[in-house]
């Protein structure tokens, strides 16, 4: 296999800016892929500007808004072409108990993480579609298959999001787009490390077989592999990356 597998290739990935959307980012640009980020981070262009390669490019979107990401979705295709390969990882989280949940934070949760993933998947999707080929991940969460404590919001999201992946597997399938999930347990990010330090990560950690959190490099790995050529059979599919939390 080639050392830069995806030269010639445009990614877009949402989240770019930080944590795992910088961690895939970062893995797609060393194996040659020109990454267009898209963020509402003021740190996004200091995190692309760090990439290996270039040709690299910043766009700013509310992802919630589908006018925005039609806008983005057009700059990305005059400015640098047709995407082969979009990754969805922009997502927030707010905690609390279902009966104390706002609405205001149920539906930006839902406005981002879900329908925001529809509306890049849907315009990149029209493009990849006409072009006869293209790699879609979207990345959901062990909260997509097993119930969290105080992530109602946050867990209907992500197993919305896989229910999504499915239907969109089935009709892309014929045009040459794959779409598949991605569902990690807590990840080390620097915000994953700060939120779960001390006791309260410690017990989560024993909760999960492997004895540890997930590595941002380890989602990468597997976004890169679902993205390419050897993947071209697996479409559909969410695969988890929880170290066997979700298996007990």
């Amino acid at each position: 296999m080639s050392e830069q597998p995806f030269a010639g290739s445009i990614a877009v990935v949402t989240g770019a800016a930080s944590g795992i959307g910088a961690a895939i980012a970062e893995h797609l640009a060393a194996k040659g892929a020109r990454i267009a980020g898209v963020d509402v981070s003021p740190a996004l262009e200091d995190a692309l500007a760090a990439l290996p390669g270039s040709g690299h490019h910043g766009f700013r979107a509310d992802l919630s808004d589908p006018a925005e990401v039609g806008k983005v979705t057009d700059d990305i295709a005059s400015g640098l072409g047709t995407p082969q390969i979009l990754v969805n990882s922009a997502g927030v989280v707010f905690l609390d108990p279902a009966t104390e949940l706002s609405p205001g934070d149920w539906k930006k949760t839902i406005d981002i993480n879900l329908s925001g993933s529809f509306y890049m998947a849907q315009a990149i999707g029209r493009l990849m579609t006409d072009a006869g080929y293209g790699r879609i991940v979207n990345l959901a969460s062990q909260g997509a298959v097993v119930g969290l404590d105080q992530h109602a919001a946050y867990c209907a999201s992500k197993a919305g999001i896989v229910g999504l992946t499915r239907v969109l597997s089935l009709e892309w399938a014929p045009k040459g787009v794959t779409v598949n999930a991605v569902s990690p347990t807590i990840v080390e990010t620097p915000l994953g490390k700060k939120a779960w330090a001390g006791e309260k990560g410690e017990a989560a950690k024993r909760q999960i077989p492997a004895g540890r959190f997930a590595q941002p490099e380890e989602v990468a790995a597997m976004v890169g592999y679902l993205v390419s050529e050897e993947a071209a059979m697996v479409t559909g599919t969410n695969m988890v990356i929880d170290g066997g939390y979700t298996s007990v």
